[in-house]
């Protein structure tokens, strides 16, 4: 048997399998290499009588490499409303099934859904997970990073002055943080993390699961320097080691708020500090509030 015969019999045999329960399927497509795409997210997608996604050629195209045609695609994405969740809540009340897809990976993660989850799960309709393929759990594996605790953020503001002030509220949290960056804000992004993140270590991965997959480590600064003078493509995410864990040393912090307490309020001294010395800003405000006192 040829090759082409035996994928059109597997084809077959997963278009003529019974009809998909009654549901809404949340299914994870591959983010890069479509051999990442489970079993049972192919059978699903076989099956369902509509999927909505965020664009439907990228997910005609996935189709189309899988072998499934014919197969009804209706828009759901950042720009949909009420009138899109109630028309795919008509679905599932008319006896559709119906599979939930974005372009790249796990639905919901950092992707439009949650609205539509909440609404027909509230209406007592089933809803199910088809897991596979996500960039930030792709991500965590490759960095060489703390797994045991980490926190998402997402896509960072596009404007300097903003992004710093988010990353300001989140280096102090105790895990490895991951961000989505677009290839062409990379180098700004980096620059501002080095100001923000001084020498802390960074991995930078970009291209996960594809052809030209790339994974570089080092502070901020340097992987600034690596990417102006190479500049780079495709999809990124960025991860950040957790703060360490600083032993302060009360007398130098106390001498340090004590000059600048001289001239700065307790608020903008502590922030002095803690960025001197890496210490805990909650810690160093206790010290500048017995210093006060």
């Amino acid at each position: 048997m040829t090759d082409k015969t035996s994928q059109d019999s597997i084809n077959n045999t997963i278009l003529q399998l019974c009809k998909q329960e009654l549901a809404l399927y949340i299914v994870a497509t591959p983010i890069g290499n479509i051999d990442d795409i489970t079993i049972r997210a192919v059978k699903t997608l076989a099956n369902v009588d509509v999927i909505a996604c965020e664009d439907t050629r990228v997910t005609t195209k996935l189709l189309t490499k899988l072998g499934i045609n014919k197969k009804k695609l209706i828009c759901y994405n950042d720009h949909s409303t009420i009138k899109e969740r109630d028309y795919i809540d008509g679905l599932l009340r008319s006896g559709k099934s119906v599979a939930l897809v974005s372009d790249a990976g796990t639905p919901l993660i950092s992707d439009p859904g949650y609205k539509l989850i909440k609404q027909i799960q509230e209406a007592g309709l089933k809803v199910t997970s088809i897991p596979g393929a996500s960039s930030v759990s792709t991500a965590l594996t490759l960095c060489g990073l703390p797994t045991d605790r980490f926190f998402f953020e997402g896509f960072l503001p596009s404007k300097s002055q903003s992004r710093k002030n988010l990353l300001i509220k989140l280096k102090e949290i105790k895990a490895t943080l991951i961000f989505f960056e677009s290839a062409r804000r990379l180098t700004q992004s980096l620059s501002d993390m080095a100001t923000v993140f001084k020498d802390r270590e960074i991995c930078v991965l970009r291209e996960i699961t594809k052809k030209f997959e790339e994974v570089k480590r080092g502070t901020a600064k340097e992987l600034n320097e690596y990417y102006s003078n190479t500049p780079p493509k495709g999809e990124i995410v960025i991860t950040v080691a957790p703060p360490s864990d600083v032993s302060i040393n009360n007398d130098e912090i106390t001498s340090q708020l004590l000059q600048a307490l001289n001239h700065m309020s307790v608020k903008d001294a502590v922030a002095l500090v803690a960025d001197n010395t890496g210490a805990n800003k909650k810690d160093i405000y206790n010290i500048a509030l017995n210093i006060k006192k």
